[in-house]
């Protein structure tokens, strides 16, 4: 079908934190993203969210670029740094201020833990400063308004999706108190400017895009299609984390953890072990199906115990 105007060239993107070096979860989300935008003739851009500089381990981000090198993946474009974007991300804050789509909060969380009933993802917060800020109160974070309507996607992997996000949510956090813009606006601004057409990333991340919708909605932003991968657990069923000290990926022996990642994407596996990357990158990308990923959590290799 000829590219129009309105139907433009897939792009997708890999964000990972620099709070650790890359483990195997982050490979399965980093070859799944990688897969599904060269399967479909896309470009693949690498993002860096170090917006939050406190939990930034410095020489990660560079030691994440190298391994993502040594493992085959190649990036389009130059990588981005959240860490140098704030002033866009105040811009688009603003924006909502404005139109009085987002106010200042006064709260502490211990007040809201006290005051609220617990949702999804936590406290609920129970709009005590949507209406001003009480006398005495000074301005602590930035919430965005939320409203009662059910936010709803189909995600390309775990299906359709729904979410109240003022019942399950409240209005949630785009500025917190130490002065840091949030995930949630921070990754809605970047994917708009960057042009992210598709975002393909662990399902942990789930419960968090109603509320990315919401912004991009918020904000006229166009919204890009989704598809969140199964985690990869430890055999407690703890989710693999950077901050968790998990063990990373050995950048010395790139193939077995890349074949042992597509095995846990669930998709076919060469008759032969790849002679090396380029012929499991040829592989890979030509038998990739995002109909064959599972939706479930699943357990950390035997091999990488």
């Amino acid at each position: 079908m000829k590219k129009t105007a309105s139907t433009p060239r897939y792009r997708g993107r890999f964000a990972p934190s620099p709070t650790g070096p890359l483990h195997f979860g982050s490979l399965v989300a980093a070859l799944g993203s990688y897969l599904d935008a060269r399967a479909n003739r896309g470009s693949w851009r690498v993002r860096i969210e170090d917006l939050d500089q406190t939990r930034t381990v410095t020489g990660t981000a560079d030691e994440i670029l190298r391994t993502l090198e040594q493992f085959g993946f190649e990036w389009d474009g130059t990588v981005l740094y959240q860490s140098q974007r704030s002033d866009l991300y105040a811009h688009h804050l603003n924006l909502l201020l404005q139109a009085d789509l987002a106010y200042p909060c006064g709260c502490s969380r211990k007040e809201i833990n006290l005051a609220a009933s617990q949702g999804i993802e936590g406290a609920i917060y129970p709009g005590t400063c949507s209406r001003g800020l009480p006398p005495g109160r000074q301005a602590r974070a930035i919430r965005l308004r939320t409203f009662d309507q059910a936010t709803r996607f189909n995600d390309a992997v775990q299906g359709p999706q729904s979410q109240r996000l003022a019942q399950e949510i409240g209005d949630f956090v785009v500025r917190r108190a130490d002065g840091f813009h949030a995930y949630q606006l921070a990754v809605v601004v970047d994917d708009a400017l960057q042009g992210i057409t598709r975002v393909v990333r662990g399902a942990d991340l789930l419960l968090s895009t109603p509320r990315q919708i919401h912004l991009q909605q918020l904000l006229e932003f166009p919204a890009p299609t989704f598809a969140h991968l199964p985690l990869v657990v430890d055999r407690t069923g703890r989710k693999l984390s950077k901050q968790s000290g998990d063990a990373p990926v050995d950048a010395r022996k790139p193939l077995p953890a890349l074949l042992l990642a597509l095995a846990h994407l669930g998709q076919p596996m060469p008759s032969e072990p790849p002679l090396g990357l380029d012929e499991f990158w040829e592989w890979a990308i030509c038998h990739w199906s995002m109909a064959a990923v599972p939706k479930k959590l699943a357990a950390l290799p035997p091999q990488l115990c």
